[in-house]
């Protein structure tokens, strides 16, 4: 670990992981100011010296295309003044949706948004990004990063529950429900989806009559619009269950869907905290504190070469 001199936390907006990672890697917070001019242009200014120090930057990017430009802007001038290293913890990762081009003349963001990070920060830590093509961040980020899964702290939040049955909406669940299920130790289904645009899905689940005494807890890595996980709740509903709980990774909650998951029926809603929301129940932190301690003690070691 790094003399916690030597390690600077900075975010653009407040996030609550940011004062704990500073407990549990080490380091301190620095200060910026930012605002805007009247013509909607960025004015920032780092109050912390940086010079020789190796800086962290913990980022809540939901809604990238109002907070990219910014976040450029605050590695830029770190690295102008003189930070040994510039990292990124971004607990919710941007821009994995558009793996490849569909159709004629798309563009592929999601490689386009890894080239333009990985030009201007050293490292990256994320939880649970959206890899459906791509097998890991690599493949299209040429700076290290690490990937860390949230399903242990959805674990450890689930143990302590009785007569749950876990519910994956659709296949890409499969793997990482099961998994969770074997250590929770509770059973679980996997239902079928069918999309039909960004937001039309339809999800069919199996026979349920065995589970109709439990709580359905539906589990998903990410509730961006909410209409997977409330297609998926009329389909419980119509199979007999009348308890429904919902646990994401990622609760981004689009057009006020939160809300409407609620006015659904759901008994409770849980969210890790890597997005700030009400819903916010499981701690990512411990998790994401050896990583970044790795690629920390890396770009230290490559400054003594």
């Amino acid at each position: 670990m790094l003399n916690e001199r030597e390690v600077v936390f900075f975010s653009l907006t407040e996030h609550p992981l940011t004062s704990q990672l500073v407990e549990l890697v080490g380091g301190r917070p620095g200060e910026i100011s930012t605002r805007r001019f009247p013509d909607g242009e960025t004015y920032l200014r780092v109050m912390t010296p940086v010079s020789g120090l190796h800086c962290v930057i913990v980022a809540d990017m939901t809604y990238p295309d109002d907070k990219f430009l910014a976040l450029i802007y605050l590695a830029d001038t770190l690295k102008e003044l003189g930070a040994a290293s510039v990292g990124l913890v971004v607990p919710y990762l941007p821009y994995m949706r558009q793996d490849v081009r569909f159709q004629d003349g798309e563009a592929v963001t999601s490689r386009l948004f890894a080239r333009l990070i990985s030009q201007h920060l050293d490292w990256l830590v994320t939880v649970d990004p959206h890899l459906h093509r791509y097998h890991s961040l690599d493949e299209i980020y040429s700076i290290p990063s690490r990937v860390v899964q949230g399903a242990p702290a959805l674990t450890e939040w689930l143990k302590g529950q009785t007569n749950l049955l876990l519910v994956g909406p659709d296949a890409e669940s499969e793997q990482w429900v099961s998994g969770i299920a074997a250590l929770s130790g509770h059973p679980f289904v996997i239902g079928e989806k069918r999309r039909y645009g960004d937001r039309q899905v339809e999800v069919s689940l199996p026979d349920m009559e065995a589970f109709t005494d439990r709580t359905a807890m539906v589990i998903d890595d990410v509730i961006s619009s909410g209409h997977t996980i409330l297609e998926c709740v009329a389909s419980l509903k119509a199979r007999g269950i009348t308890r429904i709980q919902c646990a994401a990774i990622h609760g981004i909650f689009a057009d006020q869907s939160d809300a409407r998951l609620r006015q659904a029926g759901l008994d409770a809603l849980v969210t890790c905290n890597t997005v700030v929301h009400n819903s916010n129940r499981v701690n990512v932190a411990p998790l994401l504190a050896p990583p970044i301690n790795e690629l920390l003690a890396a770009m230290a070691n490559r400054q003594l070469l």
